[in-house]
């Protein structure tokens, strides 16, 4: 079990470019799979993006493809998740999750360990 924290968020303009990140407060996450997803006022979790345990496998959600960015670091002590062109349909709150296996699923039902999350918004 692990305790997650996300940092990074805040106000930026459209075409602006944004770096989350994400660490374990307790406990170490090197076990599992990391993702991040997102939620909108009045919408569903959407997953954005997923990383296997070995830092090379990814996924991204059809939304943030091309843009973001996930990477796990900090000999696997922090996730990251760099976006960039970021559009105003982006703002949410965004969470950084674990799972356990080897395929990276998009369902939120197949996460966990959810953190507080940290609000991005993109306006002008």
């Amino acid at each position: 079990q692990v305790t997650l924290v996300e940092s990074g968020g805040g106000l930026v303009q459209p075409g602006d470019s944004l770096t989350l990140s994400c660490t374990s407060i307790r406990g170490r996450f090197d076990r599992y799979l990391m993702g991040w997803f997102r939620q909108a006022p009045g919408k569903e979790r959407e997953f954005v993006a997923g990383c296997a345990r070995d830092g090379i496998r990814t996924k991204y959600g059809d939304s943030v493809k091309g843009r973001f960015t996930i990477s796990r670091g900090d000999g696997d002590r922090k996730v990251f998740l760099k976006m960039q062109m970021l559009k105003p349909e982006d703002t949410a709150l965004y969470y950084c999750v674990t799972a356990l296996g080897q395929e990276i699923r998009t369902s939120h039902e197949s996460w966990f360990n959810w953190g507080q999350g940290t609000q991005v918004t993109v306006s002008s």
